[in-house]
């Protein structure tokens, strides 16, 4: 089938590759011409596990594509998936759908033959009706049927999880439509993933439902970690002793410094913001967003406490900037608050991470960065773990202690036991596991 992926960024570009792996023909679009020119030649935009492999693999079948060219791609296109960004409006929080209604207004001057028009971008609900309506607007002679189908991709696993997705949901009122949608994703249908049809708007909604669903879990247990620390509890305890219910179940239940990312903080904004306006205010999620805004840069407390109740005049090293491994994403990343809070202090910062330094660049300022986590904690005064990378599980602790001029740890992610960093003499502050910080 040939299907044209309208943005090459995260979304855009790991689906492309993923429907062209499953024999599909797909032109991947975006209005960048060096960032088509850079896929042209092998470079990714992003970075992701397993995308640059597999996006060579499917070029080299002559499968997937790159162009700027909208209009000729959708030409012939059976199916013709917008995937462009929908970043939170600056002012109020909605999603702005600039791109979105932009895409609509490119495609419906292609348009040629019964196409379907999906939106892949995660979008507030009746964004479908609208992309409706400008496509019938703009080419009145158009056949066409728009479907929703969200995106439910974990960024550092996205390609299993577009391969081996929990459910695919689409939103469809068309038969031809549901007809070219079961044959795209047969490849998952015959794997038994299950499809959920539903209507347009339902489908919209299911989405925000997901994101602000998985973003509470992780503020309540934030918040149980905060208690924990006053009882004298361990959060990773109650964590796995409620996530044995199978009515709660064991993910998104670990304690740290928020959740950050491209997805949670701005959906759960525009899902607050949609739901005051048609009078229905979600006050759960308003909670979830307010509190964690909040936690970021009280983190950074934890390192004032471990240092004294002051970190004016020395320097803290910060392993891990992106909000989460496996990904160089820093958007809306705990480390820019907690970084940030930490100068504020009069702090000097050492950073490194393994994929994100680049993207940090752009954000954080006054930061000097090393390519190893031991060099940048030569000299520092204490070690802060912001974000889980792998590389960061295992670190020579003797070597670390010798490296600081004190031998302090705030370990924001709990990747160490406490009782192993007191038998290397560490003054040790995790997050919800008894009184903070902890030495033994």
């Amino acid at each position: 089938m040939q299907i044209t992926m309208v943005g090459s960024g995260y979304v855009g570009l790991v689906s492309g590759a993923c429907l062209a792996d499953f024999g599909h023909t797909v032109s991947c679009i975006d209005t960048d011409a060096q960032k088509i020119e850079a896929l042209k030649a092998g470079k990714m935009p992003i970075y992701e596990p397993g995308l640059q492999d597999l996006v060579a693999n499917n070029v080299r079948q002559h499968r997937l594509s790159f162009s700027t060219d909208l209009v000729a791609a959708v030409r012939g296109a059976q199916a013709v998936f917008i995937a462009v960004g929908t970043p939170s409006r600056r002012g109020d929080g909605h999603a702005d759908l600039t791109f979105v209604y932009q895409a609509a207004r490119a495609i419906a001057a292609g348009l040629d033959g019964f196409t379907v028009v999906v939106t892949k971008s995660t979008v507030p609900v009746g964004t479908g009706d609208e992309v409706e309506r400008i496509i019938r607007e703009t080419n009145p002679n158009a056949d066409f049927a728009v479907v929703s189908n969200p995106e439910f991709l974990r960024e550092g696993a996205a390609i299993d999880d577009f391969k081996r997705p929990d459910r695919i949901v689409l939103g469809v009122d068309d038969k031809r439509a549901e007809a070219v949608m079961t044959e795209i994703y047969r490849p998952l249908y015959l794997n038994q993933a299950p499809f959920v049809f539903t209507s347009r708007r339902t489908s919209e909604l299911t989405k925000y439902a997901a994101n602000a669903f998985l973003a509470t879990k992780i503020t309540f247990i934030n918040e149980i970690a905060d208690l924990c620390e006053q009882v004298g509890a361990n959060v990773q305890d109650v964590a796995r002793g409620i996530g044995l219910d199978k009515r709660i179940g064991s993910k998104f239940l670990h304690a740290g410094p928020g959740y950050g990312g491209s997805c949670f903080p701005k959906d759960t904004q525009a899902l607050i913001k949609t739901a005051q306006d048609f009078g229905a205010p979600i006050r759960i999620v308003e909670t979830v967003s307010a509190v964690n805004d909040q936690r970021k840069r009280a983190m950074a407390r934890k390192v004032f406490a471990a240092l004294g109740g002051s970190v004016r005049g020395k320097t803290i090293a910060v392993l891990g900037l992106t909000f989460k491994p496996n990904t160089d994403d820093m958007r809306d990343s705990p480390a820019i608050s907690i970084i940030t809070a930490l100068q504020d202090g009069g702090a000097r910062i050492n950073a490194f991470d393994p994929e994100g330094m680049d993207q940090a660049r752009q954000v954080l300022d006054d930061l000097t960065y090393f390519y190893d986590p031991y060099s940048c904690c030569e000299k520092a005064d204490a070690l802060v773990i912001v974000t889980e990378w792998d590389a960061f599980r295992a670190l020579d602790l003797n070597r670390i202690k010798s490296l600081l001029t004190a031998p302090i740890l705030v370990d924001l992610r709990n990747i160490y036991e406490p009782d192993d960093l007191a038998r290397h003499d560490f003054l040790y502050a995790g997050v919800g596991r008894g009184s903070s910080p902890v030495k033994k």
